[in-house]
């Protein structure tokens, strides 16, 4: 869900009135849990028991064996907090800090919520910039605590500045008699000091050419200024809603990357179980989430398109079957991902000294994504000008096919999509002369299949996501950066309703991805199956169950876990730190 709460509840009326059509299962889960309750301990457990932790599986964050500096930022209990302003903290970088060269920062969010809530969507930013999103645990009547750290190394330029900076978190949280939870949230900062003195232009791994600094030096942020009821992020209300901002950029940047945060809520929560606009007019399904499956995120230069996002499938908190992400939380919903688009071929027309605009759209949106970035820039400061050229843009149209087969409420829908997106162009700095290429190959097919006039709905969804960017200096050999990503999902969801204001709600459920980088690659899978209960808008039974294995193989370090969970309790967990040859499929 991580939504706001009041999109379908109008829509429950509809269910009871017409039983024969479920709405999908993704969708009619999502209908029914917005107006449901899970079942609580009693009274006396609560006060008894401890609170259960709650996390999301990924590698430790590799620090350095030194003590951090440590900053409390930000201590809040987000209780009515729905449509109102962010909550804003002044951050300053601590004085008491004795260095300034820092190999790593970890912003570390850690929160606690006793009673009954929905799952919702917050983010976090330091003067406009985003650092963090992510989703709430939803809570037990005992409590919860969960935690998340993020490596913010990148933004250290915005961290370490000399001056007081609003520090923003916004989380729409609701409380009234039935959803008493409130989220009670300790936001910190720790500065890991380099085990020995770092030159900064020391090349690094993951540089890109010799003498490029590894963090920028400057961020401008893309999102909404404040004041204002609700978070930073800009709203993508449909298929054709633009949403964009202005901006310059110093006449002597060098390299330049946008960072893209993207989430999806309300109709499009479960857009990778969308069916086609046209089986939903021939069954005259008012008010029911269409456009098919297919969704994605371009970005825009001066109304040019630059590059494109095509989502991983984070499923929230609260998401399908609640009972699975309890206590392991689905992949990426406690920290949603990013995405890089290298605009460094792009600096030739931007260094004009003039305003240029950055454009967000999503292809086949409905409402509401919540979508901003933020624009790292390398600053040469050996001289006050750079210059540059793009020597060569293309933008191959979207391909996209369509097999659409449907008798009644039965049917299968097959969609496939394909998008390139290349770019090329030099930049003369004091480094040199550096000729950048930057290549987005993606590919798409979903499969999906609705059964039991609509009730049973299988999706079968895989996601190419491909890019490379390749330098070359003049009098060095050329370097490349590679990310190639592969995006798993599938869902078996099957709905009845058993009378008497009883429905049955069963599903299984695989998710995950592969990505394997020049000198790295992650695999990390999860497969679930539940079922839920629900009598009188209240979960009279259910059942939860999260298998998940995660490995990391690096140049220098490995890391493995496999870990396994039913409804609140840890049935199996193994952590590796070594390597090994074994490996696992998807």
């Amino acid at each position: 869900m991580a939504s706001s709460i009041f999109p379908f509840l109008f829509l429950l009326p509809l269910l009871f009135l017409n039983p024969l059509f479920s709405r999908a299962n993704l969708h009619q889960s999502k209908t029914l849990l917005k107006s449901t309750r899970l079942p609580q301990q009693s009274s006396t457990v609560a006060t008894i028991a401890p609170p259960t932790l709650f996390f999301e599986v990924t590698k430790p964050i590799d620090v350095p064996n030194t003590k951090p500096c440590s900053l409390t930022v930000l201590q809040h209990d987000f209780g009515y907090t729905y449509g109102k302003s962010p909550v804003i903290a002044n951050y300053t970088f601590p004085s008491n800090c004795p260095f300034r060269d820092f190999s790593r920062i970890v912003l570390e969010w850690n929160a606690t919520c006793k009673g009954r809530q929905f799952d919702r969507i917050f983010g976090v930013w330091l003067s406009g910039v985003e650092l963090l999103r992510s989703c709430t645990a939803e809570p037990r009547s005992t409590g919860i605590v969960w935690s998340v750290q993020k490596d913010v190394t990148r933004y250290s330029s915005l961290l370490l500045m000399n001056k007081t900076q609003p520090f923003s978190v916004y989380v729409g949280n609701l409380i009234d008699e039935t959803y008493t939870g409130v989220y009670r949230v300790n936001i910190s900062l720790h500065f890991y000091p380099a085990e020995e003195k770092q030159n900064l232009f020391k090349e690094k791994e993951g540089d890109l050419g010799s003498g490029i600094r590894s963090k920028a030096d400057l961020i401008i942020p893309f999102s909404r200024d404040l004041p204002l009821n609700d978070g930073l992020w800009f709203e993508i209300e449909n298929a054709t809603d633009v949403k964009g901002k202005n901006f310059e950029i110093p006449r002597n940047v060098y390299k330049a990357v946008l960072e893209v945060y993207a989430s999806f809520h309300e109709q499009d929560e479960f857009w990778y179980g969308n069916p086609p606009s046209e089986y939903i007019v021939a069954n005259n399904l008012t008010d029911f989430p269409g456009n098919g499956p297919f969704r994605e995120v371009l970005v825009s230069v001066d109304g040019e398109l630059i590059g494109a996002i095509w989502p991983f499938t984070v499923v929230y908190t609260g998401g399908i079957i609640p009972l699975l992400w309890r206590p392991i939380s689905a992949i990426g919903s406690f920290d949603l991902p990013t995405y890089d688009i290298e605009i460094t071929p792009f600096l030739g027309k931007l260094l004009d000294g003039k305003s240029h605009i950055i454009s967000f759209s999503v292809t086949n949106a409905l409402n509401v994504w919540y979508i901003d970035a933020n624009l790292h820039l390398w600053l040469d400061c050996k001289s006050s000008k750079t210059k540059g050229k793009l020597l060569h843009h293309k933008n191959a149209p979207l391909g996209v096919s369509s097999v659409t087969e449907f008798h009644g409420l039965n049917g299968k829908f097959v969609t496939k999509a394909t998008r390139s997106i290349s770019s090329t162009g030099w930049i003369k700095s004091s480094y040199g002369k550096i000729t950048t290429k930057s290549t987005q190959k993606l590919s798409y097919k979903n499969s999906m299949v609705m059964t039991k006039d609509g009730n049973l709905q299988i999706v079968n969804q895989k996601i190419h996501f491909d890019d490379k960017v390749h330098t070359k200096k003049t009098g060095s050999n050329p370097k490349s950066k590679k990310s190639l990503k592969r995006f798993l999902f599938k869902i078996h969801s099957d709905y009845s309703n058993q009378g008497n204001g009883t429905s049955l709600t069963v599903a299984n459920i695989t998710l995950g991805f592969n990505e394997k980088r020049v000198k790295d690659k992650v695999k990390n899978l999860q497969k679930g199956k539940g079922f839920m209960v629900v009598k009188d808008n209240l979960v009279v039974n259910g059942d939860g169950n999260i298998h998940q294995m995660y490995k990391y193989d690096g140049r220098k370090s490995c890391y493995t876990r496999d870990v396994s969970s039913s409804n609140y309790t840890i049935l199996h967990d193994k952590v590796r730190n070594n390597c090994s040859k074994k490996s696992f499929g998807m």
